[in-house]
């Protein structure tokens, strides 16, 4: 069933506290019928005094991302289709800028671009216009209203355009990645297959397919986001007991975890727990 609300969580942003001080970031909901397609719409709007750079762990999601650099006169607008980002990704924000961007679920990206499978994209951000070739007024309509309502109405229109086309591969993959998020008894790629009912072959196949990246890598990108948010929430609930935790995400032991999580942020999760920072 569709979402009521956008969630409200902060998971995968490194050092939430940090860019929520200095950016406007909303996230609204899609018109009802992009709902089983979408997680969200996100917003952000900035005017810093100086440079920041954001880090985020990227969830298993296609975006497609509006952006405008610079003062509304000036600035110069664009679009890109960004697929699923393999690892860290960070990016500078100066001066004054806007952000319009859409959150696919996991899965829901390929009923709209149905020609390619969404591994095509992976790692990979490329010109909106290379995906949809009619969009080019699009990074305009998108951009330029003030209210967040006639810039989700803008986005409703654009994705409305677009599909989305039946799919039931998509939508079973859909399923199973979600199935992974939240049963944290599935802790392998085999696993998952036999929840679906496919050979981990065939599972591989749906998701290179549709997802965009392979069972194994969705099931430890999310232990990554779970380890991340409670390494963040250290100061409220106090730091976690590693080794406790590296059990409960299905990791064979202590160490494992702090080397995912080192390769992964850039510091030990004890590190950021003191406090959150990257190199």
């Amino acid at each position: 069933m569709p979402d009521s609300a956008p969630r409200r969580d902060t998971r995968g942003i490194v050092d939430p506290a940090g860019l929520l001080s200095r950016v406007r970031f909303r996230r609204h909901l899609p018109a009802p019928a992009l709902r089983p397609y979408l997680e969200h719409y996100w917003l952000i709007d900035w005017e810093l005094p100086e440079p920041y750079a954001s880090h985020v762990v990227p969830h298993p999601s296609v975006n497609v991302v509006f952006q405008r650099y610079g003062p509304p006169a000036t600035g110069d607008a664009s679009a890109e289709v960004a697929g699923i980002g393999l690892g860290l990704f960070t990016h500078e924000l100066t001066g004054t800028g806007r952000v319009c961007g859409i959150q696919f679920r996991p899965g829901g990206f390929r009923p709209f671009a149905p020609a390619w499978p969404v591994s095509a994209w992976t790692g990979r951000r490329v010109p909106l216009t290379d995906v949809f070739p009619d969009a080019t007024d699009s990074p305009a309509a998108v951009l330029t209203p003030d209210g967040d309502h006639a810039r989700v109405a803008a986005l409703d229109a654009f994705l409305l355009a677009h599909g989305p086309a039946p799919d039931p591969a998509a939508d079973h993959a859909m399923e199973l990645v979600e199935l992974a998020r939240s049963d944290r008894t599935i802790r392998r790629a085999a696993q998952l297959a036999a929840a679906s009912g496919l050979s981990v072959r065939s599972l591989q196949r749906l998701f290179a397919d549709r997802v965009g990246v392979g069972p194994k890598w969705v099931i430890l990108r999310y232990r990554i986001h779970e380890a991340l948010e409670r390494a963040e929430a250290a100061d409220t609930t106090g730091t976690p007991d590693w080794a406790v935790l590296a059990a409960e995400l299905g990791y064979s032991d202590q160490a494992h975890l702090v080397r995912d999580f080192t390769t992964t942020i850039g510091v030990p999760p004890t590190a950021y727990a003191r406090g959150p920072s990257v190199p």
